[in-house]
C-alpha cells in the first residue's frame, strides 16, 4: 500500500524534526518534459524546447534522493506526461516510493489510462471549461472531448479531478464546469491563473474574480465537489481583496525540472528555472540553509500546489479531516 509509509511514517519523522525548527520539504513535483500537444494560452512551458530527458535511471535516482529528504508525495507534470512512452516505467517506481499523482490534458488518457493505472493514487484532467471555452483556451479543437471521454475511463481505475485555471476567459464558464463535474461524478482542484513573463497575459479582472471566489466558497458549503479547502479561499480572498496576508512556505515543495534541476525558490518566482540537480546536493541541507523567510510574505499567485501546502495545520481539525482523513479513506475505497 503505498501510502501507508510516505503519509504516516515520514510525516512522523519530520514531525520530530519540524520540533527543532528543521525544514524538509515533503511534496514534489516533476515535470517530465516541456513538450505538448496543446497550446495553452496561459501556460509558457510547452513554448520551451525539451533539451533533453531524464532516463528511467535517471529517475530513479532522482526518486531516490527524495525518499532520502522525506519527501511523500510525488507529482508529475509537463508538457504533457503521456507523450512519454517509459511512463508506465516511472510511475511504477514512483508508486514503489511515494503516494504518486500525475496531470493530463487527457487528450491520449482514453487509450493510456490501463498501462498506468496501477501505478498512481490520483489522476488530474485539466478542463476548462464546457466545449467551446476549453478547445479556445487549450488551443486545439476537439480537445474538451478527449479529455471528457478520458476522464470517464480513468474513473473506472483511480480517482480522479479535473483541474481548473480560471482565466478572464473561462469566468463565464466557472459555475457551468461544477454542474459537468457532478454530472460524470469528479470532483475539481481550482487555481487562478498567473501571468508568467513568456504566456499570455489572461488572469481574471479582480473584481469579477472576488465574486466567483465567493460564490464557488458558497457551493463547496453546498456539497459541489471542490477540492480546494475552505482556508485556501479565505486566504486568496483574504490576501488580496483585504490585505490579510497568508504566510507562504515555499519549501514544502520541491519541483525538478525535465533536466532534474531543483527550481528554487518555487515554481513561479523561478518560472521554472533550475541550477542544482537534485541528486547532486544535500536537500536537507540546501533547505536549511537557505533564506527562505524573504517569501514568506509572497502572496502572487494562487496555485494551490503552495498554497494549500503552507496553509495546512495539524491544529485545524477541518483541514485534517479533509486533508488526511478523508484522503487515505478515498483511497482505501478506491481498492475495492
Amino acid at each position: 500500500m503505498a501510502i501507508a509509509k510516505p503519509v504516516l511514517g515520514r510525516t512522523i519523522k519530520r514531525k520530530i524534526h519540524s520540533i527543532g525548527g528543521r525544514k524538509t520539504p515533503f511534496i514534489a513535483g516533476h515535470k517530465l518534459l516541456y513538450t505538448c500537444n496543446l497550446r495553452c494560452e496561459m501556460c509558457p512551458f510547452w513554448r520551451r524546447p525539451d533539451e533533453r530527458l531524464l532516463s528511467l535511471s535517471e529517475e530513479i535516482k532522482m526518486m531516490d534522493t527524495l525518499v532520502e529528504a522525506d519527501v511523500s508525495f510525488m507529482g508529475f507534470e509537463g508538457g504533457e506526461p503521456l507523450l512519454r512512452n517509459d511512463l508506465p516505467e516511472i510511475l511504477k517506481e514512483s508508486h514503489k516510493r511515494f503516494h504518486t499523482s500525475m496531470v493530463t490534458n487527457g487528450w491520449l488518457l482514453k487509450s493510456r489510462i490501463k498501462s498506468i493505472s496501477n501505478y498512481l493514487d490520483y489522476l488530474f484532467v485539466s478542463i476548462d471549461g464546457l466545449e467551446d471555452t476549453h478547445d479556445r483556451q487549450r488551443g486545439i479543437p476537439g480537445s474538451f472531448k478527449r479529455a471528457v471521454d478520458g476522464i470517464k475511463e480513468a474513473k473506472r481505475y483511480l480517482p480522479v479531478s479535473m483541474s481548473t485555471t480560471i482565466t478572464e476567459n473561462n469566468l463565464d464558464s466557472i459555475f457551468d464546469l461544477m454542474e459537468l463535474a457532478r454530472s460524470i461524478d469528479v470532483s475539481v482542484n481550482l487555481q487562478v491563473s498567473y501571468n508568467y513573463s513568456t504566456a499570455d497575459k489572461i488572469s481574471p479582472e479582480r473584481e469579477r474574480l472576488h465574486h466567483i471566489l465567493i460564490k464557488l466558497k458558497e457551493m463547496k458549503k453546498s456539497g459541489y465537489p471542490i477540492v480546494n479547502s475552505y482556508e485556501y479561499f479565505d486566504a486568496v480572498i483574504n490576501s488580496w481583496y483585504n490585505n490579510i496576508p497568508w504566510v507562504c512556505k515555499p519549501w514544502s515543495t520541491i519541483n525538478i525540472d525535465p533536466l532534474g534541476n531543483i527550481v528554487m525558490p518555487c515554481y513561479v518566482l523561478n518560472e521554472y528555472s533550475g541550477k542544482y540537480k537534485v541528486w547532486e546536493v544535500n536537500i536537507k541541507e540546501l533547505w536549511n540553509s537557505y533564506d527562505w523567510g524573504q517569501y514568506e510574505s509572497c502572496n502572487k499567485c494562487s496555485l494551490s500546489c503552495y498554497l494549500e501546502p503552507s496553509l495546512f495545520s495539524w491544529k485545524k481539525p477541518s483541514m485534517i479531516q479533509e486533508r488526511i482523513i478523508n484522503g487515505i479513506g478515498s483511497y482505501i475505497a478506491s481498492m475495492f
